[in-house]
């Protein structure tokens, strides 16, 4: 399993994410193309720094300074324009709802009147949305992060002075364990909160992990105490210790719907399964008042239900979803090429402590079943024989 790890010494924020990605190997040609894809007047800049000693990569957006507040539609509908994957956006917008949500139990505000400060400034859109492309193009299945230190003192925000972590930092690290500093100013950002959280699925100071990529992301300011750096190390975890089966672990995510139309609910199925869904059914239900609806599951990655469940937000207009873990006992697998009358058809083989077992794939058989005008039933039969 290919993970990357946050050590989070120093904290974290969305500069030093987008700093240390393009260390750790990812091109900032990359990023730079899908921030101008927004149409926002901001540039990235990236320059090899040091702190304390230790070389980093330092990345600077620079954008002009707006007075206008903006609300999560208005990001979305930024996002929307951009040509980013649909992991990508997802991830995106899932870190702005983290800081929405955040912001909104702070405040005691329903979320749709919570307007952002300093994260919806054009730097801060660009960081995260930089941020969402670059930890995709690290082609990792986990993230893991070492307990965070959120710095101490004081610092000024768009409320007035505000104790360090501030109340929507705070939120948005509810479960998360902390680390300790004596370092008087803000470590952790509300940008770099979010990331973090929408991402990591495993807080350990010490991660089982064969190092291959280790990147450095500078921070703004210099500290005399320590570097003033976040360190991502990349690299591939040992394999699991049952050789002769394979288990993992799922995510399994879930809403109940009755407002919405068939049509909505098929094209919300289309995204999920577009974003990398591992699978996703509806069963009809009965729900209160004596409505007829629609139990939507999907079973995805744990690493990216950040993702899924801003697909199942935005695409059904749901208000809430259902987050449970599940352990998963699977077949081995590998795909195969089964010999048949009409030639060659895809399939898969599954095998399991002397059981074997060969599964046609559908959309091989229906191209063989119509270029030679056969029956699909005898196409899957000849694949099993």
């Amino acid at each position: 399993m290919r993970v990357a790890h946050f050590d989070c010494f120093s904290g974290i924020s969305g500069d030093m994410v987008l700093g240390a990605v393009i260390d750790a190997g990812v091109p900032a040609d990359a990023i730079r193309a899908a921030l101008d894809s927004l149409g926002l007047p901001i540039s990235l800049e990236v320059e090899k720094v040091k702190r304390c000693g230790f070389a980093a990569t330092k990345a600077t957006v620079t954008a002009a300074d707006q007075e206008d507040y903006r609300f999560l539609p208005d990001v979305e509908a930024i996002l929307a324009k951009g040509d980013l994957t649909e992991k990508q956006r997802g991830l995106a917008a899932a870190i702005f709802r983290k800081v929405a949500v955040a912001e909104a139990t702070a405040h005691g505000m329903p979320l749709e009147r919570v307007h952002f400060h300093e994260v919806g400034a054009l730097d801060s859109i660009a960081d995260i949305v930089g941020a969402a492309v670059g930890l995709d193009l690290l082609g990792v299945e986990k993230f893991t992060s070492s307990p965070v230190p959120t710095g101490s003192g004081t610092v000024k925000c768009a409320h007035g002075i505000m104790p360090v972590p501030t109340p929507g930092t705070a939120e948005l690290l509810k479960g998360v364990p902390l680390a300790p500093s004596v370092i008087k100013t803000e470590l952790t950002t509300p940008t770099g909160a979010a990331i973090l959280t929408a991402v990591v699925s495993e807080f350990t100071a010490a991660p089982v992990l064969t190092i291959e990529r280790i990147g450095h992301g500078s921070g703004t300011k210099d500290f005399i105490e320590q570097p003033n750096l976040l360190r991502l190390m990349v690299g591939t975890a040992a394999p699991a210790p049952h050789p002769a089966e394979e288990t993992d672990t799922v995510a399994v995510l879930e809403t109940n719907l009755d407002d919405i139309s068939p049509e909505v609910i098929g094209f919300a199925i289309e995204r999920l399964f577009e974003a990398g869904a591992l699978d996703v059914f509806a069963v009809p239900v009965q729900m209160k008042k004596q409505r007829p609806g629609v139990l939507l599951s999907v079973i995805c990655d744990p690493v990216h239900v950040a993702a899924f469940e801003e697909i199942l937000f935005r695409e059904t207009g749901t208000f809430g979803v259902r987050r449970t873990s599940a352990a998963r006992a699977k077949l081995r697998r590998e795909a195969v090429s089964v010999e048949t009358p009409w030639g060659p058809v895809d399939a898969k083989r599954g095998w399991r402590d002397g059981f074997e077992i060969v599964t046609p794939e559908y959309e091989d058989c229906v191209r063989v079943a119509r270029e030679h005008n056969v029956p699909l039933r005898d196409v899957y039969a000849a694949v099993r024989k």
